[in-house]
């Protein structure tokens, strides 16, 4: 159980595509400026240091050379150095090569004691040169927490977050790359004007109600509380902000308590930084803990046999083309 309350920050950044060095610069810039404010732990986004969206376009040849063996590779390496010298634990996103040759969308969280732990992304669809991972990552951190990571499209999928609760998860890392999608369900998200993005320091009042609408914060606030409630989490949401390839990210960086209260939050439309403290005593008694304790298990038999109707998100993600 935590025993202490951890200072945590949550980051929203534009990365450049493919141009790992200048990402990894942002990563430390925003390192150094959590170091002076305390933080504990950072969060930075899905594949923060690769770049997104760009990747559905690329060869396998082409991502392999994006790609790098975990923890041996020189991003994770970097990752860890920059934990061991500011005593921050660090997460960010990158594409891994395992030693067969398989590429994953993963998340590598680096700490300051030289350990790490790294995260396959469930529901990879990014490219189908790229595998889905098999396990959920759950593991303690220097600071006196059980965390655990799911990335993007993982958290859409309730059961995930459940599996991770129940694997004892008293924090949980939600690195995206998401909002302002072409997306084909009514009502969820859409496109954002470039316009606005552009003008953004002219006619910010515009991009940011964009940013804070139905295609940014308002379709996060759908579904993420409640994540976070039902299984009594906090909750660090990274993403990234701005343009990606034709889509405009919407950032909204933030973090949630326990119950799905919001500790802190940005709309801005630019790079930003959100902090807050995770304070340990709100684990305890809440609604979503209470929840599983009171579960009942036999009755779930189903939930894990196939029904038919199951579709592999990559599949689903290329038969649309424009949907991300």
């Amino acid at each position: 159980m935590m025993k202490k309350s951890i200072r945590a920050a949550s980051v929203q950044f534009q990365h450049r595509p493919g141009d790992l060095e200048h990402n990894l610069g942002r990563v430390r810039a925003f390192v150094a400026e959590a170091a002076a404010r305390e933080v504990e732990l950072i969060v930075f986004p899905e594949m923060c240091l690769t770049g997104y969206w760009h990747v559905r376009n690329l060869s396998r040849e082409e991502i392999d050379a994006l790609a790098e063996p975990v923890p041996s590779g020189q991003m994770s390496q970097a990752l860890l150095a920059l934990a061991a010298e500011s005593g921050l634990t660090v997460g960010a996103g990158l594409i891994e090569r395992d030693e067969k040759g398989d590429l994953y969308n993963s998340y590598v969280v680096a700490m300051p004691d030289g350990s790490h732990a790294c995260h396959r992304k469930l529901h990879t669809f990014i490219s189908g040169h790229m595998e889905s991972g098999g396990e959920y990552t759950v593991f303690d951190i220097p600071q006196g927490a059980r965390v655990g990571v799911l990335t993007c499209y993982d958290n859409n999928i309730g059961e995930n977050v459940r599996m991770t609760a129940l694997q004892g998860a008293e924090i949980l890392l939600a690195p995206h790359q998401t909002g302002g999608c072409d997306s084909p369900s009514p009502g969820c998200m859409g496109v954002v004007d470039s316009r606005l993005w552009e003008e953004r320091e002219t006619n910010p009042w515009a991009i940011e109600a964009e940013l804070k609408g139905p295609k940014g914060r308002e379709w996060l606030r759908r579904w993420l509380p409640a994540r976070a409630h039902d299984n009594g989490l906090f909750l660090l949401f990274s993403n990234g902000v701005g343009p990606d390839d034709g889509e405009i990210r919407t950032g909204n960086a933030m973090i949630l308590d326990p119950y799905g209260e919001t500790l802190a939050e940005t709309w801005k439309a630019g790079d930003d930084i959100v902090i807050a403290d995770l304070e340990a005593k709100r684990l305890e008694m809440t609604t979503g803990r209470r929840w599983i304790k009171t579960r009942r298990p036999e009755l779930y038999g189903p939930l894990a046999a196939p029904t038919g109707n199951e579709e592999d998100v990559k599949t689903v993600r290329f038969a649309r083309k424009s949907d991300r």
